[in-house]
């Protein structure tokens, strides 16, 4: 982005552009980050005003035009993870609101764990979108469709689970290992020196962030934890049908088991197991608060939720594809406990 001196010799700065325009600092921020909540007069002086100043050079400028709004599709996985439910019915409202001077918005449900479909429609979404946010599933097919596509100039944002591949421009989400850690450290703490076995069960390791949730998980296990057994990881598939049946053979088949992360979606059905088998000792930590969590959280079977904003999500996927080269922090994690329920 240009930023000219001023007649001082100093460096044109937002609160020039907002004093010149004769508006805040945040509504200057908003416009030049193309957030929502700005209208057109307000966002046109704003811009005249950047210009002006050369805060914005003619060539940026033509980016903030309304028929040049960037053109941006979300492609999550489909199933019955109520989080993804979630964020797709938040992505529909904010296609819903076409604002003229936001982006564009599609958004796609890609059949979860399905390596070639996620691939195929990021080749098929390419011909019409300036930027692609997809949930990454860890696989060659996805990554050689990812290189294909940034070679025709389409900006590639991973969201809640990365990809690592050179040709994507940015990852929104949490850092997953230390994620895993921190889970890792609750259950360890909350059991209180008890002797006995703790599980994990995930969506997929095909998921990077699954594997990496993991792979903290059995960092601090081994380093703080040893006298906790791990059994091996069940994959569920975010599926809660599937979680009900993984955690009765989890209780089944370890009388001592202390401790449940779902390291994935859908923590309704490992709940149920816990409520039907009468067994609230068991430590349970999931991910996403959505209905069945904040339930679970109410009565008990459930500990803690780790969660991720959808609209903080969506929002930050915007505007890395918006802000192609801007550097992107990690989201901070959000640990909700029965007693802080928003």
């Amino acid at each position: 982005m240009c930023s000219e001196k001023t007649s001082s010799g100093t460096r044109v700065q937002m609160t020039d552009v907002a004093e010149r325009a004769g508006v805040s600092l945040a509504t200057v921020d908003r416009v030049i980050n193309r957030r929502k909540g700005v209208k057109e007069r307000t966002r046109q002086q704003v811009l005249d005003a950047a210009v002006e100043l050369g805060f914005l050079g003619t060539a940026e400028m033509g980016r903030f035009n309304a028929g040049q709004q960037d053109k941006i599709v979300f492609l999550l996985p489909a199933g019955t993870n109520p989080y993804l439910r979630d964020l797709g019915e938040h992505l529909r409202a904010r296609v819903a609101e076409r604002e003229d001077s936001g982006p564009r918005i599609r958004c796609f449900f890609i059949e979860g764990f399905n390596a070639r479909a996620l691939a195929e429609a990021i080749r098929r979404n390419a011909d019409w979108a300036d930027g692609i946010a997809f949930f990454a599933i860890d696989h060659p097919e996805v990554r050689e469709a990812v290189a294909e596509v940034a070679q025709r100039g389409v900006r590639l944002v991973t969201i809640v689970s990365d990809l690592g591949h050179a040709d994507c421009d940015a990852y929104v989400g949490h850092e997953n290992r230390s994620v895993g850690r921190t889970a890792g450290l609750l259950i360890g703490r909350f059991v209180a020196g008890r002797e006995g076995s703790v599980a994990l069960v995930a969506g997929s390791r095909h998921y990077r962030a699954h594997s990496e949730r993991e792979a903290g998980f059995l960092s601090i296990q081994e380093e703080l934890f040893p006298h906790l057994r791990l059994v091996g990881m069940r994959e569920g598939h975010d599926d809660s049908a599937q979680n009900y049946r993984h955690t009765i053979a989890l209780l089944d088949q370890n009388p001592d088991l202390l401790g449940i992360y779902n390291v994935g979606g859908s923590s309704g059905g490992i709940a149920r197991a816990l409520l039907e088998r009468d067994r609230p000792d068991v430590v349970f930590i999931g991910h996403g608060l959505t209905r069945d969590t904040r339930n679970a959280l109410v009565d008990g079977t459930m500990d803690a939720v780790f969660n991720t904003d959808p609209e903080t999500l969506v929002e930050r996927a915007i505007d890395a594809i918006g802000q192609p080269g801007r550097p992107v922090a990690p989201m901070k994690l959000e640990i909700i406990f029965r007693e802080n329920l928003p």
